[in-house]
């Protein structure tokens, strides 16, 4: 009768075997190709296959004046052409200003206010978010602001997909939350 070989020996076995194919398929990975942050801003033709930013939108040398069709008093004001953001306080002297991403659904120009608020949840994306802000509602989809929680740019969205978020970064979503309290002013324009 031919020796056995005790159970401890299989597992070793085994063990070695698999701590060798993981090695093996971690070299493989570290010399495959490594993914590159995409560097578009919002506005810019981003390539078909852009990938999310994990560094927010550079913040200008210059500060970019409110429009001047934006109404008056305090208020936060989205321009659809620029992909901008200002919060403007009661004096109107713009308190900060920047880019976003929007979604596929825009609202139509006009005066909203801000609604329900919500920290955080799970974006139509399936990127976590936070800091969401809702003001408008069109055909059907809620337009609400809102940050990723890890702070990246949405990748593109499909053309047949409706969302209504308007990413923006992280620092700047901050600083909406603190500012867009529930019944704040928003004024979209051209």
């Amino acid at each position: 009768m031919p020796a056995r070989l005790p159970s401890w020996a299989w597992v070793t076995g085994l063990t070695t075997a698999a701590i060798a194919a993981v090695v093996v398929l971690a070299v493989q990975a570290d010399q495959g190709t490594k993914p590159t942050a995409a560097t578009t801003p919002p506005g810019a033709s981003a390539p078909a296959d852009a990938k999310p930013s994990a560094k927010p939108p550079e913040t200008e040398k210059k500060p970019v004046a409110v429009p001047a069709d934006s109404g008056t008093g305090r208020r936060i004001v989205y321009s659809l052409g620029d992909k901008r953001v200002w919060l403007v306080d009661d004096s109107d002297a713009a308190r900060r200003s920047f880019v976003v991403w929007p979604g596929t659904v825009s609202p139509d120009p006009g005066t909203y206010t801000i609604g329900n608020r919500t920290e955080a949840t799970t974006g139509s994306d399936g990127v976590p978010v936070e800091h969401i802000m809702y003001f408008a509602q069109k055909s059907g989809v809620w337009v609400a602001f809102s940050n990723a929680v890890d702070g990246t740019s949405p990748a593109p969205a499909a053309p047949d997909t409706q969302t209504g978020g308007i990413r923006v970064g992280k620092p700047d979503g901050r600083a909406l939350w603190t500012f867009g309290s529930a019944g704040t002013t928003v004024r979209v324009v051209e």
